[in-house]
């Protein structure tokens, strides 16, 4: 027995790498045997910052369905789709716009940061400034009981919910209030140590061979404090460590490499040779996946096309409540 509804997204910005597989992709995993889950690929929330070059937009969406299936993904447990193929999504973003008051966006956290950090694209766009609007539409249109998402995406989900019950306050109630599931994501150091970011060009992606892997890993940065291979290190600041506590059983890190490092009774080259042993395993069957599935001609497109039908059926049936409840 299913316990709900859960509904969650990824744009399409390219491959996907760790951060990616920890910070969602095994969440998904676990979710889909346990919840009736909507996986899609937001396509039109990648346009609301990306406007000015769509150009790669339609090769990114099938990476990305190309890394959700390798990584466990099942398109037999959850529907996968694309929302700009369900127009739904738009019409009823549409017919929110018009009950939501202007300064719950202007007070969006996420809007004002970006405003100031990104300098290099023009965000001063009405899509920009209301993409939470077709966010809470994704959400309620499917009826969502749970949204996953980290702790810097919860606003954006009370958002939805103030939309949800200012809706059914105005007109009837016909929205489920979704909740938050929050996810814990665990830190993913690109290999220049900073977070791992395409913009960095620091990742280790999902369709990296292993011999891609072991080449990223092996001159990763490590403790700076740690010069020469006599010099004791610290592990509590060592990225390559964060890996460790991912993939590295609990018991071989305290009695080996922790002690090790700290002694200097082992080497940089060494702490990264015990993570890849561990690393590879995971990470491998990953790649495999991928391979052989890119190989097959049209399954990505047959995947997608079923999904979005399935998603279709729900969308359709929410938006004719809607318009109904709002006279239309």
């Amino acid at each position: 027995m299913r316990q709900g509804r859960v509904l969650s997204g990824m744009r399409p910005t390219g491959r996907l790498h760790l951060g990616h597989l920890f910070g969602a992709l095994e969440n998904w995993r676990q979710l889909q045997d346990e919840y009736e889950s909507y996986f899609f690929v937001a396509d039109w929330h990648a346009l609301t910052s990306d406007y000015a070059d769509p150009s790669r937009l339609q090769e990114h969406t099938r990476e990305v369905v190309l890394d959700w299936l390798s990584a466990g993904i099942d398109p037999e447990k959850a529907v996968l789709f694309i929302q700009s193929r369900l127009p739904e999504h738009a019409e009823l973003h549409l017919l929110l716009s018009m009950i939501t008051p202007l300064p719950w966006l202007e007070r969006n956290p996420t809007y004002k940061e970006q405003l100031q950090e990104v300098t290099n694209k023009d965000l001063s766009t009405f899509g920009f400034l209301g993409y939470p609007v077709l966010q809470a539409a994704d959400i309620l249109i499917y009826q969502a009981n749970y949204v996953p998402v980290g702790v810097d995406q919860l606003p954006h989900i009370e958002l939805t919910r103030e939309i949800a019950r200012r809706f059914n306050h105005l007109y009837k109630p016909v929205f489920t209030i979704p909740e938050s599931m929050l996810t814990e994501f665990p830190k993913i150091p690109g290999t220049d140590g900073r977070k791992m970011s395409k913009s960095y060009n620091n990742c280790i992606y999902l369709s990296d061979s292993p011999e891609a892997v072991e080449h990223k890993v092996k001159p990763m940065i490590t403790d700076p404090a740690r010069i020469r291979r006599t010099d004791p290190g610290n592990p509590d600041v060592c990225p390559v460590y964060d890996l460790h506590k991912i993939f590295t059983p609990k018991d071989e890190r305290e009695s080996y490499v922790v002690p090790g490092c700290r002694t200097a009774a082992i080497g940089c080259l060494d702490c990264k040779g015990v993570l890849l042993k561990h690393m590879l395993p995971v990470l491998s069957p990953i790649y495999e996946r991928r391979v052989k599935l890119a190989g097959q001609a049209g399954l990505v497109e047959e995947i997608l096309a079923a999904g979005t039908e399935g998603a279709r059926k729900v969308a359709r049936q929410t938006l004719l409540v809607a318009k109904e409840a709002m006279g239309i």
